[in-house]
This record gives structure tokens, C-alpha cells and sequence, in this order.
């Protein structure tokens, strides 16, 4: 284990202070993150809880060795809006009997997840140590690993959950400090609640860890009939699972303290007889679009897919490095506002790095301890990107004989964030065809699509420069490659 280990400190959610970081097991640390619910292609607002613990993830297998720390992020594949989602996209097929509902389901979460996988690729955002899927851990299992239905009857026999109108409820007053995550008194939940909304509930707060599935609803069977699990008992089983009842991180976006993660905690420690869930609780601020908040009635409501593939935010594609520095520019626990003018930033950071980045033949140095300890601060990537900053003016400014260092230290530290440090790859004949299409577009003096063009190539580190034939007088463009 480095001795840097001991300097890293993280803001915790659940005592809202920043602490310092004592693994329960350094040569296990263990981290939980949740993940999509596979019913759409995730949007821009997803993707920020993938690239700030992506960071993480890399910053503890630095400190504590790559084979020391297991992350699990899961994929949540049953849900009412999956269910909604596979009526609408396969409701003909289900109707005349050629498919079922299960199997439409099926069809939903394999290509959502399939495309969300290649977006947090194309984000650099690397694998977890495993990803559980909700629904391999509903029934009890053959490896004895933990299932919702054991935690639910556990929850039962212990006395904090009942079964009402079909439903089995947690029992939230049976746990007197219930709500210290999200520090909401259960007294005030209760005298402000609607109980007639929920007669069969002792409680207003109490929710639901499984409820019954009508024939054309996907079930399981169990002790309390044919049905399904509430979304929170999901992240309990499938964390104890693999990293048992007690971890080191848990971490999500910040709409997920209430009542998700609170509600984890309640089912988890009541479970399990456990003071605590996980030690530390990390979450991401809440991300807006151009100074709004994101919404398809809005018209400003974007896939990742979207960003990476088709021109409809800023009339352009935008490659998945600049998006994932732009969502780090701002410190995680800040909310971010997405913009134009901020992936141009980023894209202009990016660059001036690789060109400076390049001076290194190869990425064989250390990261700096400078970086590494910005990042240990409670993940301070704005203070770790001033360290690159400075490393890139030291490698451009370099006239000396032998190895730049600065730049060697620049590309060490961009490979270690997540960035593409190889070297850039140039395909002449099609970057030939996209000139000409350019061409093409200035001759019918249509500019902005000209301009359009010039960009992207820019934006892929291929530079365009106008000018004349100076025998024929007609219009030519030279390129070359620049970060």
C-alpha cells in the first residue's frame, strides 16, 4: 500500500464532513456505485456519476494496487418504466402471442445496456470489477451469494417489515435513527403525510420491498405470491453480495440520498444487524443544460449517444474525451451547467495538452505526486488540471537535449485520468473525401456548413489551412495533424 494512501480524504455524505480515508480492508477496498436503469439510452446527466467514480476507481488502484480494490456497479433491468418501455416498442408482437412480455423486456435492457456500455467507453471510463444485474438476484441463488427475497423474509422475521394488501412493506419506524442520511426527521414525514393515499401502510414513510405482479406483469415466485421487488432492495442485495454487509463507498448522484439510499441503509442494516451500510457516502451535484434544467418538454434533454453520434447540441459531435473533461471542470459535489461553452472549453484544453503531451516519445513516467495529491483532496480535479496545466507550459517552454520530463509527466498523468495519449491515428484518404466535401459547400457558398466541417476535423486534431494554387489560382486546402 503507498504511504499516499493515508493522505486521501473524501467528503461523506451521511456525517457531511470531509474525512480522512481508512479502508476497512486495505488490500480489499471496496466501492459501490449504482448504476442505469436500462430503460432508455442514458442521458448526459448519467453519465456524471459514471465519469466521477471512473476517477475514483482509478485513484484507488493507484494507492492501493489495481488487484486491491473491487468496484461494483449494477444495472437495474427490472422496473415498472422497463415494463412501460417493452409494451410500447413490442406491445403487437406481445399481443398476437409471436413474443412475451418477458422476452420483450429482454430485448429493452440488451440494447440499452449494450449502448451504454459503448457510450462510457467512448466516455474513458474504465469496466467496474463486476456488474450484477437485478434480476439474477431476486430468487435465492445456487452460490449463496445474497437474493432480495432472503433479505426481504430476514426483514420480516426481524420485525421491521410487514405484509399488507399484497404488499410487503418496511416497517420504518421499527429503526429510531431511520433518516440519518438525509437528515429528515420521520415525525415531520408523518404529520405533513397524505395516509389516506396509502391506508394499508402503518406509516406514511414506509415503502415497498415487493410487491404483486398482474398476469401481464414479468414475476417471481415467492412467499408472498407471484411478483416483483421494489427498486430499493435491488442495491441491497446485490452490494452484499459481492462486497458484504458492510463496504467502504457507496456512491450516486445526489437525487439518489432520498429515498433511495436512505432506504438502502434502513433495509441493509435492519438485514444484516449492521451500525452502518457503507462507511463513507459520496455523491455527484445535479447537472443542468445551458442554465436550465434538463427536460424533454424543454427540448433540452440529450443522450450520450446523441453527443457522441448526431450535430443536434451545438450543431456538432463532440468526442467523448472532451465531454468526460468538461463534466470533470467542475468539482464533483458542485452542480455543473453543460454547455457549449464549456465542451469548447474543454476541447481547447485537451488540445493544448496532447500537443504538449507529444513532446514525450512514449508514456513510461510517474504521475506526479502533485496530481495524485490534488485528486486526494476530495477528488480536486480543478487543482489537479492546474498541475497539467503548468506541466504543459513547462513541455512546450522545453529546449534542452535528452527526455522532456514535463511532457513525459503530462502524458503519464492524461493517461492516468482517462484520456487517449496513443498516437493519433489518421486515415489521409477519408480526411481527402471530407476536404472535398467541404469544397464542395464553399463552392455553393454555404459557409456554416463549410465552417461545420473545418471544426470537426479540428476538433479530431486535424488542422485546415485556405489558400490558392498559385499556377492554376484555384482554390486548395492543405491539413496537418495537430493535437
Amino acid at each position: 500500500m503507498s504511504d499516499a494512501s493515508k493522505g486521501l480524504r473524501l467528503y461523506n455524505t451521511l456525517t457531511r464532513t470531509k474525512e480522512g480515508f481508512v479502508p476497512i480492508d486495505p488490500l480489499d477496498v471496496r466501492m459501490y456505485v449504482c448504476g442505469p436503469t436500462v430503460y432508455d439510452f442514458a442521458h448526459i446527466g448519467n453519465a456524471r456519476p459514471v465519469i466521477v467514480f471512473d476517477v475514483l476507481f482509478r485513484l484507488l488502484r493507484h494507492l492501493y494496487g489495481e488487484t486491491h480494490v473491487t468496484y461494483v456497479r449494477n444495472i437495474t433491468d427490472v422496473d415498472d418504466k422497463i415494463n412501460a418501455r417493452a409494451l410500447r416498442d413490442f406491445g403487437g408482437e406481445i399481443a398476437s402471442g409471436t413474443l412475451s412480455l418477458n422476452e420483450a423486456i429482454r430485448r429493452v435492457t440488451e440494447k440499452t445496456a449494450d449502448q451504454f456500455h459503448r457510450d462510457v467507453a467512448t466516455l474513458g471510463c474504465l469496466e467496474p470489477t463486476v456488474e450484477p444485474r437485478a434480476t439474477e438476484f431476486v430468487e435465492p441463488r445456487a452460490d449463496g451469494k445474497a437474493d432480495m427475497i432472503t433479505l426481504i423474509k430476514r426483514l420480516i422475521e426481524r420485525g421491521h417489515a410487514y405484509v399488507a394488501a399484497g404488499e410487503v412493506l418496511f416497517d420504518t419506524a421499527s429503526m429510531p435513527d431511520y433518516g440519518q442520511l438525509s437528515k429528515r426527521n420521520l415525525d415531520e414525514q408523518q404529520a405533513g403525510a397524505r395516509i389516506a393515499v396509502d391506508a394499508h401502510k402503518k406509516n406514511p414513510g414506509d415503502f415497498v420491498l415487493w410487491k404483486l405482479s398482474s398476469p401481464e406483469e414479468p414475476g417471481w415466485q415467492s412467499p408472498w405470491g407471484r411478483g416483483r421487488p421494489g427498486w430499493h432492495i435491488e442495491c441491497s442485495a446485490m452490494s452484499a453480495a459481492y462486497l458484504g454487509e458492510v463496504f467502504d463507498i457507496h456512491g450516486g448522484g445526489l437525487d439518489l440520498i432520498f429515498p433511495h439510499h436512505e432506504n438502502e441503509i434502513a433495509q441493509s442494516r435492519c438485514a444484516h444487524g449492521t451500525d452502518v451500510m457503507a462507511n463513507v457516502w459520496m455523491h455527484n451535484g445535479f447537472l443542468q443544460v445551458e442554465g436550465q434544467k434538463m427536460s424533454k418538454s424543454l427540448g433540452n434533454f440529450y443522450s450520450i449517444q446523441e453527443l457522441l453520434e448526431t450535430e443536434t447540441f451545438g450543431g456538432r459531435r463532440w468526442p467523448g474525451e472532451v465531454l468526460r473533461l468538461a463534466m470533470l471542470m467542475t468539482h464533483y459535489r458542485e452542480p455543473i451547467d453543460f454547455s457549449v461553452r464549456k465542451l469548447e472549453e474543454a476541447e481547447n484544453t485537451l488540445r493544448k495538452w496532447k500537443r504538449a503531451s507529444d513532446l514525450a516519445p512514449a508514456a513510461g513516467s510517474q504521475v506526479p505526486a502533485e496530481v495524485v495529491e490534488a485528486l486526494s483532496d476530495d477528488l480536486a480535479t480543478y487543482a489537479a488540471f492546474q498541475q497539467l496545466t503548468q506541466l504543459a507550459g513547462e513541455a512546450t517552454d522545453f529546449s534542452g537535449a535528452g527526455e522532456n520530463g514535463a511532457a513525459a509527466s503530462l502524458k503519464a498523468s492524461l493517461a492516468f485520468l482517462g484520456f487517449d495519449v496513443g498516437a493519433a491515428k489518421v486515415d489521409e484518404a477519408a480526411i481527402a473525401e471530407t476536404i472535398a466535401r467541404r469544397l464542395q459547400f464553399i463552392a455553393a457558398k454555404n459557409w456554416a456548413e463549410a465552417d461545420r466541417i473545418r471544426d470537426e476535423l479540428l476538433a479530431k486534431g486535424v488542422q485546415l489551412k485556405d489558400g490558392k494554387d498559385p499556377v492554376t489560382g484555384e482554390r486548395v486546402t492543405t491539413w496537418e495533424v495537430k493535437r
